[in-house]
């Protein structure tokens, strides 16, 4: 039996021809994963250019609304603060005369100063009663849950029947219930908001117990994502709560604490209904505040310029605090 032998001649060919029919079997397949790639690439950019205006759809009646109720009102006050405000005569440009105007004014520089101590005073005890509530109240039971309920009430409740309410309770007689509990302390009856020594802090007790509810709900979602070991490795080293509170849950609420600064800041500098439905700025002046003196000189003086300038020029103030707070927490992130 003999045995065929190729000739090398012949295994080049067989090399050859078997490359051939490998290069053209991918030429030939080539041409079809391409077309599938494409294919299937056209499908997903038409799957998501018919999807991306769906949230889009939603929001608009959301956006709408802001846009027409707040946004175009803001554009619409920062052009009156450069003109001479005449409804049904017609406006003139008057430059920076309004800004000059607020500025140079002793009430603006007053209210102004009461609008700061009022938003660091709510800022802080908001924070601080914010932060021990929510130290108190955290856990999973349902009788905490009741009371978490409860003490969130002061939130939901409109701004206005609050002060009603404050304003009861703040009644200057002796028999008035902040007075009858006082007494009971052995002090003397007070004027509260009818005093202006007392006035200021009056409001600032009715800021503080309507917004503290508010900070200690925020608190509670902060306080779920602090490390429980950590707790457990203090208290195995002998810390005491303050010390745990102070060395583990305060540093692991930093997040928190800037946010809320933020939020409580905006909310004390605008500050106005508690002010305007207490003590419309009184009594002689002591509870002034920029945003019920912005109400007076455009709505009562007719000065809608004059207001509408102090108004950019809170809003500048409150601009700045929340970019310097934005900027101090990044650089402490780094």
């Amino acid at each position: 039996m003999s045995v065929h032998q190729v000739k090398p001649s012949e295994a080049g060919a067989i090399d050859k021809v078997d490359t051939a029919g490998t290069e053209s079997s991918t030429v030939r397949t080539a041409p079809r994963t391409g077309a599938l790639t494409a294919k299937d690439g056209r499908r997903r950019r038409s799957r998501r250019g018919g999807r991306w205006w769906t949230p889009w759809l939603f929001l608009a009646p959301a956006l709408i609304l802001f846009v027409y109720f707040k946004f175009i009102p803001m554009g619409n006050a920062i052009l009156m603060s450069f003109q001479d405000v005449q409804p049904y005569l017609g406006n003139q440009w008057v430059g920076g005369s309004n800004y000059t105007t607020i500025l140079a004014s002793d009430g603006f520089r007053e209210a102004a100063w009461h609008t700061v101590i009022l938003a660091v005073g709510q800022t802080a005890g908001c924070i601080l009663l914010g932060l021990a509530l929510a130290l108190l109240m955290e856990g999973q039971s349902r009788r905490l849950s009741f009371i978490r309920s409860a003490a969130f009430l002061p939130v939901v409740v409109p701004i206005a029947v609050v002060a009603e309410l404050w304003r009861i309770m703040y009644h200057p007689t002796g028999d008035g219930m902040m007075n009858s509990l006082i007494g009971l302390l052995g002090f003397g009856p007070s004027g509260f908001i009818n005093d202006p020594d007392t006035s200021m802090a009056s409001i600032m007790l009715t800021g503080i117990w309507r917004g503290a509810p508010y900070d200690m709900m925020i608190f509670l979602a902060g306080l779920s994502s602090v490390d429980r070991g950590l707790y457990e490795a203090a208290k195995v080293d002998g810390a005491s709560r303050f010390q745990r509170v102070r060395h583990v849950t305060v540093p692991g609420l930093r997040s928190v604490f800037s946010i809320l600064f933020v939020l409580a800041a905006i909310r004390g500098l605008r500050v106005f209904t508690e002010v305007f439905l207490l003590t419309n700025g009184g009594p002689d002046g002591s509870t002034e505040v920029v945003m019920t003196l912005i109400y007076k000189l455009g709505l009562e003086q007719n000065r809608l310029g004059v207001g509408a300038a102090g108004a950019v020029l809170l809003f500048s103030a409150t601009f700045v605090l929340t970019v310097c707070v934005h900027l101090f927490r990044r650089r402490g992130n780094a």
